[in-house]
């Protein structure tokens, strides 16, 4: 996915809890479902971003060689401008855009 196309808020939003309840039912099963889509999400931008790190990392160990790499600084400083992985999973699930399913659920209807 996309993060950097996303439309979630960059700073902290106040939202209504019953804004969660959507498909589940319980407001404490979205959050949980939102918090493991919030894990899969950070650390997809985590991935990223250091595969883009290691594009202009330096493969010397000594200490004065050492400088400052303006194009990571750059890049970290845009990652650091997206919005949390927190609220684009909040954003998701209230778009509709979360998948999930509970399997304790599925196996009480199969059987």
């Amino acid at each position: 996915m996309d993060y950097k196309k996303s439309n979630a808020p960059t700073n902290t939003v106040t939202r209504n809890m019953a804004d969660f309840v959507g498909e589940t039912g319980n407001v404490y099963e979205s959050v949980a479902i939102i918090g493991k889509r919030s894990n899969q999400i950070a650390a997809e931008m985590k991935d990223e971003l250091l595969k883009k790190l290691n594009e202009f990392s330096s493969t010397t160990d000594n200490l004065e060689e050492q400088f400052e790499n303006h194009e990571q600084i750059e890049i970290s400083r845009f990652y650091e401008r997206l919005p949390k992985p927190t609220l684009i999973a909040a954003q998701e699930f209230i778009e509709g855009k979360v998948y999930f399913r509970d399997p304790s659920k599925e196996a009480a209807e199969e059987a």
